[in-house]
């Protein structure tokens, strides 16, 4: 996926989406935060091992931040729907909502790529923690429109 000529890090996104998916399954709200803890420990150092054997800061083959940030894209909506039921939401309710797919795709896309103050600086950090941290400042910027996007009740 890291190999793909074009895109790299928006198929690494769409794998993301099915990683967000995976965690709800669990239906364990401690699971799925474990999962997402631990996958962003794991993106650090992995992807910082990636950069030392490339040798390029964060390479554009290594996509593995893209997907870990997905499921933190999705956190207000998973927090509006636990505050609501005081359940984890399901897979398929997460992959029937279409819209809110679409807005965590595209607003993630382009904040990962914009890298509006402070998502650019980020990258500066050491190793694999400049690699995902970016990602996750998305992920922040991204929750910010899918809680207005909620608010407006277009998701």
């Amino acid at each position: 996926m890291g190999r793909i000529p074009w895109g790299p890090g928006t198929f690494g996104s769409v794998v993301g989406l099915g990683w967000f998916a995976l965690l709800l399954a669990t239906g364990n709200v401690y699971l799925f935060l474990a999962g997402i803890v631990l996958s962003i420990g794991l993106s650090v150092w992995l992807c910082g091992e990636g950069e030392k054997i490339l040798k390029q800061k964060d390479p554009g083959s290594i996509v593995l931040d893209e997907i870990v940030a997905i499921p933190v894209c999705g956190l207000v909506w998973v927090w509006l729907q636990w505050r609501t039921a005081h359940v984890l939401p399901t897979a398929d309710k997460f992959l029937s909502t279409w819209r809110l797919i679409l807005f965590l795709f595209v607003f993630f896309r382009i904040f990962d790529i914009a890298k509006p103050w402070p998502i650019r600086k980020s990258q500066s950090l050491p190793s694999g923690w400049g690699v995902t941290v970016d990602d996750l400042l998305a992920a922040v910027y991204v929750n910010v429109v899918v809680g207005v996007g909620v608010w407006l009740r277009v998701i």
